[in-house]
């Protein structure tokens, strides 16, 4: 607001007001607590957010200043009049007191929770990964005429159901959620691909049991999501165990119809949305995108260290089967050679025993590999895959939305035109009245594409809450990593000692053979490749 608002132009009472609910320590007023402050003059939602329009909220705060300005758009509202820095500048008088109710109330405003707002969600990350948890595993191969189809087995623990699906079914069962919930974060499905004859190469098993993991990360995301968990598509999915679960989608689609059309407030969604909104959005789509390249790179570094884990099994599993093979050579030792000291022979009946410990050590490691897979690489994806859902739903809200909108207002434009035409060059009545009839349609239309932007743009506000109430999965994460690092070492090390003690027969006799070497903790330890000049 570009007017002139001072510490004499106002009456004590502001100053009264700004001294109970400002930030002592910031020494200005916080954007929340402002907005509650509104909510107790019990104006209009509508006049409300012209308010809060007009007030310059830097790094959500506000100044005393500011606040000034507000308290006398409040009062002034109050009065009947429409609030606006031009109704500031006309004001001659000085500015009326506000009805805030009690003075000693408002010192509270600072300590109230956010409550009864609609916009907000309230759900913490612990309880959305409570609301259910849904296991997605493969069953054997079902033969049709004349393709192999995989089948998959969804177990819901909320419902206490299992169920048979293919990936048709997955297929149907999100296009029908991107219909119902075109404003919401709906989780992309893993590719489609037909596989002829018998599943016999590696690269199909892995990409069988990649896209199982893929539809239980969609599965899951969908049913704790906060509105998607409480609709009837979910619990047909998760529970129905009829022949046709398909129609049965579409037929609860059809009786549901659109969130737009069934969400209570959607049509009122404007009145609770923040005057900034389009700037809150542009900022938070920045730092998710930034926040996705990070957890990206992450996630791939995981695999990295799960799949050198899984190499190192087999690495270990390889050495001690050559060392049981060498030690299973049967050739005899030539006395010449030996000089009468069957010094290789020895070592070669205890190198066999070798691959024992080997294959145990290649099992803990294997384990290892495993553990990051389930444990961390797939929390990675499966935040990953929430993350690109929020991308998706931007690019629907531009392309889609917006884009009705724009060109909604560009055919309302040229039928007003054609009207002005018409009317000046005296056309039949009847093409008049038909095209006054086509331009109430049209501005029928652009008001419910208006509506349904502010009911996207409100959508948008709370998946993105959502998206930060699951950045806290980034503890979960980093403590399943340190946990399987922690066990994997515990477990290895553990074969290593039972090992030691057994080269004793390689390194220590009385035949001439090398002293056993001394552990790092016992001192002036020397590895045992370094031999003796």
């Amino acid at each position: 607001m570009e007017v002139e608002v001072n510490e004499g132009s106002v009456p004590p009472f502001y100053r009264e007001v700004y001294e109970a609910i400002c930030c002592k320590q910031e020494d200005r007023v916080q954007t929340d607590v402002f907005q509650r402050l509104l909510s107790k003059t019990d104006l209009p939602v509508a006049v409300q957010n012209q308010i809060a329009k007009h007030v310059d909220c830097k790094e959500g705060f506000l100044s005393k200043l500011t606040l000034y300005k507000a308290l006398a758009l409040i009062a002034l509202a109050q009065q009947g009049k429409y609030p606006s820095p031009k109704l500031l500048e006309n004001f001659t008088q000085e500015f009326p007191k506000p009805n805030l109710g009690e003075l000693k109330d408002l010192h509270t405003l600072g300590m109230q929770p956010a409550s009864g707002n609609p916009l907000l969600l309230s759900q913490t990350l612990t309880e959305l990964l409570d609301i259910d948890t849904v296991q997605v595993e493969l069953i054997p191969e079902k033969k049709g005429l004349f393709l192999k189809h995989v089948e998959y087995e969804i177990t819901s623990q909320r419902f206490q159901a299992s169920v048979y699906r293919r990936y048709s079914d997955f297929d149907v069962f999100h296009e029908l959620l991107l219909q119902r919930f075109a404003y919401r974060m709906v989780p992309a499905l893993p590719p489609k691909r037909m596989l002829k004859g018998v599943l016999t190469s590696t690269t199909d098993r892995e990409f069988i049991e990649g896209r199982r993991r893929a539809l239980r990360r969609f599965v899951n995301l969908v049913a704790r999501h906060p509105f998607f968990s409480e609709d009837g598509l979910i619990k047909i999915f998760l529970t129905f165990n009829g022949s046709d679960v398909q129609n049965k989608l579409r037929e609860s689609f059809k009786t549901a119809g659109d969130e737009f059309m069934t969400y209570k407030i959607a049509t009122r969604a404007k009145e609770y949305l923040p005057g900034d909104i389009q700037a809150k959005f542009s900022s938070s789509r920045e730092m998710i995108r930034n926040i996705f390249n990070s957890f990206q790179k992450l996630r791939d570094q995981a695999e990295r260290m799960a799949v050198r884990s899984v190499e190192n099994a087999t690495d270990l599993l390889m050495f001690g089967r050559e060392l049981s093979a060498l030690g299973s050579d049967t050739m005899p030792v030539q006395s010449w050679a030996s000089t009468n000291k069957n010094t290789w022979g020895t070592m070669r009946q205890s190198l066999k025993g070798l691959s024992v410990e080997f294959a145990l050590l290649a099992d803990k490691a294997a384990q290892q590999g495993k553990r990051e897979e389930d444990d961390v690489v797939e929390k990675l994806n499966l935040f990953l895959d929430l993350l690109q859902s929020y991308k998706d739903l931007c690019e629907r809200h531009e392309k889609g939305v917006l884009h009705d909108h724009q060109r909604a207002l560009q055919k309302y434009s040229v039928m007003k035109r054609q009207m002005m035409s018409a009317t000046v060059q005296s056309k039949e009545q009847v093409s008049v009245d038909q095209l006054e009839s086509r331009i109430v349609q049209q501005e029928n239309a652009i008001l419910t594409m208006e509506l349904r932007n502010y009911f996207s743009l409100f959508c948008l506000h709370q998946e993105t809450q959502l998206i930060y109430t699951y950045l806290q999965i980034t503890a979960y994460i980093l403590g399943a990593f340190v946990n399987s690092q922690i066990q994997g070492h515990r477990e290895m090390s553990v074969v290593w000692l039972d090992l030691q003690p057994k080269l004793s027969c390689l390194f220590g006799a009385s035949n001439g053979m090398l002293p056993t070497p001394l552990t790092p903790q016992q001192g002036n330890w020397k590895p045992p490749s370094a031999f003796p000049n």
